[in-house]
């Protein structure tokens, strides 16, 4: 008598995975910690980070829960802006959304914001920080030629 070997199938990631991966990577970036870091935060190896950021693989539960403990986040925080679930209208989820294919064109997700928000935050006298919060914003308003213009 022969036994039959059945082949386990790993399960493939899906797009959720892509977006959990996407939020991950945006929390760590905002923090100022590096995929080394976090990697040995949970015992894991850089690469390993960088699969779950690019939603190659996908993360277990517990893995998420130990993701949540160390980037002080509630898990609902992954999954903000999903169709379908109670987190859909959170804040976030006008700007975030769940990337289909190649990077997200979202600003909030480029390293470049995240950098501007962690340097802003560093600035630590507040008159400073509130005088470069408002010359950002006048300075990305239309002026009132072009508004006139279109």
């Amino acid at each position: 008598m022969t036994a039959v070997v059945q082949k386990v199938r790993k399960p493939r990631a899906k797009p959720l995975d892509g977006h959990i991966g996407q939020r991950l990577r945006q929390r760590r970036t905002l923090i100022g910690m590096s995929q080394e870091k976090l990697a040995e935060a949970v015992g894991l190896t850089f690469q390993q980070i960088q699969k779950y950021e690019k939603g190659t693989n996908r993360i277990g539960a517990s893995r998420l829960w130990q993701f949540c403990r160390i980037l002080d986040v509630p898990p609902a925080y992954f999954f903000e802006a999903v169709a379908g679930t109670p987190y859909a209208d959170e804040p976030m989820s006008a700007i975030i959304t769940v990337p289909t294919k190649g990077r997200s064109k979202d600003p909030l997700t480029r390293r470049q914001t995240l950098e501007l928000v962690r340097a802003y935050y560093r600035i630590t006298d507040p008159n400073v920080r509130r005088s470069i919060f408002e010359l950002v914003k006048n300075l990305s308003e239309p002026s009132s030629a072009e508004t006139a213009a279109a």
